[in-house]
């Protein structure tokens, strides 16, 4: 199988094939991110990445129950092109489970709900979406690239295509001056969308990521442990989402956490009394992006 650079996937699939069906990232101006910074974008021919499922039936057949479609935004690729895809995993992988994808806001939006409907129906069953902020000054400030009002409509309509939902949020993506807004703002678009996942990460930064330059000037401020700590709080005493599942057990993290909201909110919250009274964050030598 053929692997372009460093491939980078969400923690919960560690064991699924990863198939890159394009390099790099669409968008890749984000400034806190630096994971396709080395790449220039493109996708793959089909025949190349019929070929690689060729060759991972060949070498996992039967052990494979999980497929990841690499890298950052494999929703750019023409439905068409997808469907083709999707059929032909499904039909080399006979115990498959399930297929999932990185999906940003913009390639979801693009789609019709009849070809999202499709693209679900032919086995494309999770989307991860990266929202980072449901603030809008951060989403602009981080180059985004697309609004709070589209990231809850990209959300709401994986949904009513019947495609599950992982939204990702990054913690101290607003530094401090932004502490509030972010984890307010955040846990009412999470309300509003009500997906059936929610990841959080902490703000780590290669020193390359343009948003450096604003740390190093002094415009925003990193935040502390204790800080991520109460921006978490804030987000779990606002947020509104019965049976959403949540994780922020990323390696990232100062703190663990898991549950599913809002039933484990209480406990969660407990949690980090806990944490904070005995200042169990994990040591800074072993966070990792």
């Amino acid at each position: 199988m053929k692997y372009e650079g460093v491939v980078y996937r969400p923690p919960s699939e560690a064991r699924s094939l990863i198939v890159q069906l394009t390099i790099g990232c669409a968008h890749n101006s984000c400034t806190f991110c630096t994971m396709y910074k080395d790449k220039t974008f493109r996708i793959r021919p089909v025949s190349e990445i019929l070929a690689d499922f060729e060759e991972g039936a060949a070498l996992y057949g039967s052990r494979v129950r999980r497929i990841f479609l690499a890298d950052g935004d494999a929703l750019v690729m023409k439905t068409e092109e997808l469907l083709e895809i999707l059929n032909f995993a499904v039909k080399k992988f006979p115990y498959l489970e399930r297929i999932s994808s990185y999906g940003t806001p913009g390639d979801i939006l693009r789609k019709t709900e009849e070809e999202l409907k499709q693209l679900r129906k032919a086995g494309l069953e999770l989307i991860y979406m990266g929202a980072e902020s449901g603030c809008e000054q951060v989403l602009e400030d981080i180059r985004k690239g697309v609004s709070r009002d589209e990231i809850i409509r990209a959300g709401k309509k994986l949904k009513a295509c019947g495609m599950d939902a992982s939204v990702t949020l990054i913690s101290g993506l607003g530094g401090r001056k932004l502490l509030e807004e972010h984890a307010v703002d955040s846990a009412s678009l999470i309300s509003e969308i009500n997906p059936r996942y929610v990841g959080f990460l902490t703000l780590m930064l290669d020193e390359t990521a343009p948003i450096m330059e604003k740390i190093r000037n002094g415009s925003m401020e990193l935040l502390s442990p204790q800080e991520v700590l109460e921006e978490m709080r804030l987000f779990l005493k606002h947020v509104h989402s019965p049976g959403t599942i949540f994780r922020s057990n990323h390696a990232s993290n100062y703190i663990a956490l898991k549950g599913t909201l809002d039933r484990d909110i209480p406990r969660m919250l407990d949690l980090l009394d806990e944490v904070e009274k005995e200042q169990r964050f994990r040591p800074e030598g072993f966070r990792a992006l």
